[in-house]
């Protein structure tokens, strides 16, 4: 058990009293709990305190993990240049978390640098730890756009790291929680500000992490947070612990969520039942054909104890699979084109895993990692203009010539039939002011 203790904590610069000049006496309990805070970390003694920040380097799809030997930072955009940092950075741990990311083609390394100094999501927890310890090294881990479960995963990743070399270890977590708990804060006032500082304590104080990923990204976006998927790299950094958790501190007073907690591991957590199979027919089917195709079985047998209506109805499926979040692979066919929806879907199955033109065909070692829908097409229906559309509801077919192209309903980013049908015209190759004939469709989606 390497990760010996985890922490979340806020980062308004406001909190040095050298930025504050006095102000910072309006979150005295913050600055309280956080003394007690790097008061435990010294009582720990870590050899390595990772920390997770929103506000060093990020990417849309890539964890950025800071480079070389060591870094220096202060608080010189915040009028206190005075404060200074100047931190070695733990090279063999980096060194043995970007293998473990390599080995799996996860998204995560220490290329592309933007800027090397501290940033002040880590340096506003330094200031406090450095006070009450000074040995250890550091790292430094950005965030990324890809979801709640690609996060979780490099905490798993960082936990392994940590045990393979034994190195005893301090997470910490920064992260503001909403920025909208006040009228006169930063962003104003909204009810899912409240509502979210509210849940996310609420999980803190049963130190059940894993819920963490089940808040809804839009949610957390109208809420203002900046600290919630640096909470859920911890979690991922815990997970598989039994976890005791304190809440120190929670402030709201400058319209801004200042939470800190701490989660202890008290020993192994109990074992969990294997991961429950998907009760949904299509999906398990279709998991199941991409697993035995990729490990080699090229002949996949229609099971006979499915659904009644997978084995004697036909329809258009389309399988989709996603990798932490982001499109991996999707096929499917508009009309039936075999026996049955059992075997449309295996034949999409293999066609989604391993011939989509816009990626390279799936890995064994990505087949832990893939999330798959199916989505079963209903009646195609001629439409004459865009108006009986609906993006949430309806599926999209355009066709010019022999152009044709489809784009499913209810897809992240698409929010409106202009959109909607622009994709689908991309898709087939035919030009924005083109005319097309419009088709709808109704689907099932089974996830």
């Amino acid at each position: 058990m390497s990760v010996k203790a985890a922490f979340i904590v806020p980062h308004p610069p406001l909190i040095i009293p050298e930025i504050g000049l006095g102000s910072e006496e309006k979150v005295r309990k913050t600055i309280e709990a956080y003394e007690k805070a790097a008061g435990q970390i010294a009582d720990i003694a870590p050899d390595t305190i990772i920390i997770s920040s929103p506000h060093a380097t990020m990417y849309y799809d890539y964890f950025h993990i800071s480079p070389g030997e060591k870094a220096i930072g202060d608080f010189s955009m915040f009028n206190a240049p005075n404060v200074k940092f100047s931190e070695e950075y733990d090279f063999e741990l980096v060194k043995e978390i970007e293998g473990l990311c390599a080995r799996e083609d996860f998204p995560a390394g220490t290329d592309y640098e933007r800027n090397p100094s501290l940033d002040h999501g880590t340096a506003v927890p330094l200031y406090f730890i450095r006070k009450a310890y000074k040995g250890g090294k550091i790292i430094r881990i950005g965030l990324s756009s890809l979801s709640y479960k690609a996060h979780l995963r490099l905490g798993e990743i960082i936990r392994e790291a940590t045990d393979n070399l034994g190195r005893k270890t301090v997470f910490v977590a920064s992260g503001d929680l909403s920025h909208k708990l006040r009228d006169y804060g930063p962003y104003g006032f909204c009810e899912e500000g409240v509502e979210y500082d509210k849940k996310l304590m609420d999980v803190c104080s049963r130190a059940t992490l894993k819920e963490l990923l089940d808040f809804d990204e839009k949610f957390c976006q109208k809420a203002a947070e900046c600290g919630h998927r640096s909470f859920v790299i911890m979690a991922g950094a815990l997970d598989g612990y039994s976890v005791k958790s304190e809440v120190y501190s929670h402030e709201d007073i400058t319209g801004v969520g200042y939470g800190i907690c701490s989660f202890y591991p008290t020993g192994d957590a109990p074992e969990d039942e294997a991961e429950e199979e998907s009760d949904d027919a299509y999906v398990r089917l279709a998991k199941k054909t991409i697993e035995a195709y990729i490990n080699g079985e090229k002949e996949i047998e229609l099971p006979s104890d499915l659904p009644e209506e997978m084995l004697n109805r036909k329809a258009g499926t389309f399988v989709s699979i996603h990798k932490y979040g982001r499109l991996r692979g999707c096929i499917g066919t508009i009309l039936p084109t075999a026996a049955c929806i059992g075997e449309e879907i295996i034949q999409n199955a293999v066609s989604a895993a391993t011939k989509d033109p816009r990626f390279s065909p799936i890995k064994k070692s990505e087949l832990s990692a893939l999330e798959i829908s199916v989505d079963v097409l209903g009646e195609i229906e001629d439409i004459p203009s865009k108006d009986f559309l609906d993006v949430k509801r309806y599926g999209v077919i355009v066709t010019n010539g022999i152009r044709r192209g489809l784009l499913l309903p209810d897809l992240e980013g698409v929010d409106d039939v202009d959109c909607q049908i622009e994709i689908a015209k991309g898709k087939a190759g035919i030009e924005s002011h083109e005319a097309v004939k419009l088709q709808r469709f109704e689907v099932i989606r089974h996830h």
